[in-house]
């Protein structure tokens, strides 16, 4: 009979990481957000959005999680905020060990709102805290209806989803009031925006939220 040792669980080992990375943001007062979403819902093109808007009025900073290329960090980077790339080598989530490294590519002391863009997956991001504040989750008008019903886990964690591609609804199937019924059900404390990141549209409720969140952790 083949004997199996049982060793200390990943998420366990993660959540210790975690927890040193919620400690490390709290004493700097820096806001985190994990950005999450599947590959292709426009998450990176929300997020040039978001930077150029918030950049004169708050302090950034972006890690980058990808499996392979530096692309999307070379996207952040022309906006003149500092940014760190993280390829995971076919990993498909970001977990707290490796965000904590990251992490000293930060002046944290000078940092108003850290935003972590995830790997691009709707499944294994949402089991790994990486010491954030909140979660986010942005969801394509073109994915359809269903991706709530069939991955509540990351829509229940996430305070916000961003519904993007909102200007090619007329060109789809897509439901939108079955969809944010679905996501209401499965977390009713959500904050639903719907924006167009190809229009530059609906993204004020948005911005305003990052704002607020910022200045409750600095206590203003």
């Amino acid at each position: 009979m083949v004997k199996v040792r049982m060793a200390a669980p990943v998420l366990q080992q993660n959540d210790e990481v975690a927890g040193e990375n919620r400690e490390l943001f709290n004493k700097k007062n820096v806001f985190v957000l994990n950005l999450m979403s599947s590959p292709g819902s426009g998450k990176t093109s929300i997020l040039e959005k978001t930077i150029g808007k918030l950049s004169k009025l708050l302090k950034l900073g972006v890690i980058e999680g990808d499996i392979y290329t530096t692309r999307d960090a070379e996207r952040i980077e022309k906006f003149g905020v500092p940014v760190v790339q993280i390829n995971t080598d076919g990993a498909c989530h970001l977990d707290a060990r490796m965000v904590k490294p990251t992490l000293e590519d930060f002046d944290l002391d000078e940092l108003d709102l850290l935003i972590v863009e995830n790997v691009g997956n709707l499944v294994c991001p949402a089991e790994f805290d990486l010491g954030e504040d909140a979660r986010a989750a942005v969801l394509s008008i073109t994915e359809g209806n269903d991706k709530p019903v069939k991955y509540p886990l990351v829509f229940r964690q996430s305070k916000v989803v961003l519904l993007n591609k909102i200007d090619l609804l007329p060109y789809t199937d897509c439901e939108i009031e079955l969809l944010e019924e679905d996501l209401k059900k499965i977390n009713p404390e959500l904050e639903l925006f719907q924006v167009s990141a190809r229009l530059d549209e609906g993204f004020a409720p948005w911005i305003a939220w990052l704002e607020e969140q910022v200045g409750l952790k600095k206590g203003s």
